[in-house]
């Protein structure tokens, strides 16, 4: 159950920094909001979980020092977030192959939105697309009607959608993330793609039930240090969730590449499981040919 040193990593949650502190991302956030430490004090909106939040201070060029980190940790590909205008698109440019692109989307933009993915797909082609229903304002919940225009435009463009599931790290209220409403949502579109991102904490178990249910279900293990993966997921893995479990980094939002990977060291994976969960799974849902890596 060694770490493997030699398997090309794709990480399906990590960023590029646009600041020291990377404040900005958070803007959105804070209307929802309504203890005074989450307003005034933290950085980020779920500080209190993480404590040493990675630091872009002095650098000047934030794209090379993403590749930086990168290469220090074998990761080949990143995904992430894009929008109009996004730096990410510079970055890809000078970075050919290094990025892959996902597009948070609000669903309360209605049509405005839909349209949004697929001219993004057709001008830079998308990987996948992402919602935080929690982060979102007003909340939008997993199985709202609000979201069903969004999942059939994944099916239709064959895009996997990354979605936050389980209690949000920031101090808004969780009933969007209840990991109940996936059932519904998998159940109506047979032929979607849809990870669980940030844990899908405390309901793992029926995240797990879930999996076995539903095919196209996964599990990415974003947000989370290695170290406190919870156990049921890891077991799952070795066992018959091989195929469904997706590694996710949370750099440079919460944790650091170098944290990350000095942790997943003592992960008690089989063998077999570790090139699946660093870069098949993630591969085969983004369309990546892992040859190329």
């Amino acid at each position: 159950m060694a770490f493997p040193t030699d398997v090309r990593v794709i990480d399906t949650l990590l960023g590029i920094p646009v600041s020291e502190t990377n404040s900005e991302w958070y803007e959105a956030f804070k209307p929802l909001l309504m203890d005074q430490e989450s307003r005034d004090q933290f950085a980020m909106p779920a500080q209190y979980m993480f404590k040493d939040v990675p630091k872009a201070k002095g650098v000047d060029d934030y794209a090379a020092y993403t590749i930086e980190q990168m290469d220090a940790h074998n990761i080949a590909v990143a995904l992430t977030g894009v929008d109009d205008g996004s730096p990410v698109l510079d970055a890809a440019k000078r970075f050919p192959g290094r990025f892959a692109f996902d597009l948070p989307i609000n669903p309360n933009r209605g049509m405005e939105e839909v349209r949004k993915i697929r001219r993004l797909h057709n001008d830079v082609g998308l990987s996948s697309v992402s919602v935080f229903p929690c982060g979102l304002n007003p909340q939008v919940p997993i199985d709202d009607r609000k979201m069903y225009p969004i999942y059939a435009t994944c099916v239709e463009l064959d895009l996997p959608i990354f979605v936050n599931v389980g209690v949000p790290g920031p101090r808004v209220p969780m009933f969007p993330q209840h990991v109940e409403r996936v059932d519904e949502v998998c159940w109506f579109f047979p032929d979607l793609v849809f990870v669980m991102r940030h844990g899908a904490e405390p309901w793992e178990d029926l995240a797990i039930k879930l999996m076995l249910k539903y095919p196209n279900l996964y599990y990415a293990t974003s947000a989370f240090a290695p170290k406190h993966y919870p156990k049921a997921i890891i077991d799952y893995a070795n066992t018959r969730g091989a195929d469904k479990i997706i590694y996710a980094g949370y750099f440079p939002a919460g944790l650091s590449l170098e944290r990350i990977f000095r942790e997943l060291r003592d992960v008690p994976f089989k063998d077999e499981v570790w090139p699946k969960f660093l870069r098949d799974n993630a591969a085969r849902i983004l369309k990546i040919d892992p040859e190329t890596l």
